[in-house]
């Protein structure tokens, strides 16, 4: 019971968390918000991993090490985020969640070329699904008035791909999932101070809304940091990673309910079709890789 009771916390958290941007988006900048976030769950994840480690934590200094830290903290927090956020701040919140539930698809496709893995006809037509839920999306309009910005989809679209590369280099990684989630951050962290610095978006850094404030430290507690660790504690506490895997996709379901609520959207039927065309290509490619065909 106890993993799948993690697995439900974690769930309600990562539901939120479109509602969350979409809201924070309202007082701060995209870039404004990553940093915030960002510092919050680098400072989050250390304080879970040292007082995990207490006086045994020996830290990898590595350059092997280093450079695989830096490679995934250029793809996370800092151009995914970046990315979605600008993404968020220029569409209706329920359609750049659905667009962004597509990564296990983009994940797949990546995963031939990168991974060598083997697509079944199977998965290639459930990833033709999960594309054609998009395709509802732009046709279908937006259900709270107005245009859908063809760029903005195309920037959602694009974090996907983003974060399945990330996806991708932590398959790739040794050792502890959290601590390497950790010094990700750490150098997501210096890319956004030096982007913000060459920029001059730092600037405005010190002149924040407390609403933004609050809204940021929610999001690098349980958008960034900690959900994930209390997901991956489910995963290691569960004896199938079915057992709670397979409650994720209640995820999206509940964001609309969140986003409905709190950001106040009306949820479009355009919306819900287009979702459930998504999450079903993702489940028969679930089912394709357990099959030759």
């Amino acid at each position: 019971m106890k993993p799948r009771v993690l697995a439900l916390i974690a769930v309600v958290f990562w539901s939120t968390a479109a509602s969350a941007f979409k809201l924070t988006l309202r007082w701060l900048t995209p870039f404004q918000l990553v940093l915030l976030a960002s510092a919050v769950s680098t400072a989050a994840l250390w304080t879970m991993i040292l007082f995990r480690k207490k006086r045994d934590f020996k830290p990898d200094t590595s350059n092997q090490t280093i450079l695989k830290s830096a490679a995934r903290g250029l793809l996370n927090p800092f151009l995914y985020y970046l990315i979605l956020l600008e993404a968020y701040d220029k569409l209706p919140a329920q359609i750049a969640m659905v667009i962004n539930y597509l990564w296990p698809v983009i994940l797949m496709i990546l995963s031939a070329p990168l991974l060598k893995q083997r697509i079944t006809l199977k998965m290639a037509a459930a990833s033709v699904i999960s594309f054609f839920g998009i395709g509802v999306l732009a046709t279908g309009g937006n259900p709270i008035g107005g245009h859908l910005s063809l760029f903005a989809m195309g920037l959602a679209l694009f974090s996907t791909v983003i974060w399945a590369l990330f996806w991708i280099l932590n398959v790739r990684a040794s050792g502890d999932s959290v601590k390497n989630l950790a010094e990700s951050f750490v150098f997501g962290l210096l890319y956004l101070v030096i982007y913000g610095a060459v920029s001059g978006k730092i600037a405005g850094i010190f002149d924040l809304d407390i609403y933004g404030i609050i809204g940021s430290v929610y999001i690098g507690l349980f958008e960034m940091g900690i959900t994930f660790v209390i997901w991956h504690k489910a995963l290691e506490l569960s004896e199938k990673t079915s057992e709670v895997g397979n409650l994720i996709y209640l995820t999206p379901f509940l964001a609309l309910v969140f986003i409905g609520t709190a950001v106040g959207e009306r949820i479009g039927l355009w919306t819900v079709a287009g979702l459930l065309l998504v999450i079903s290509g993702i489940v028969l490619q679930e089912m394709g890789k357990r099959s030759n065909i």
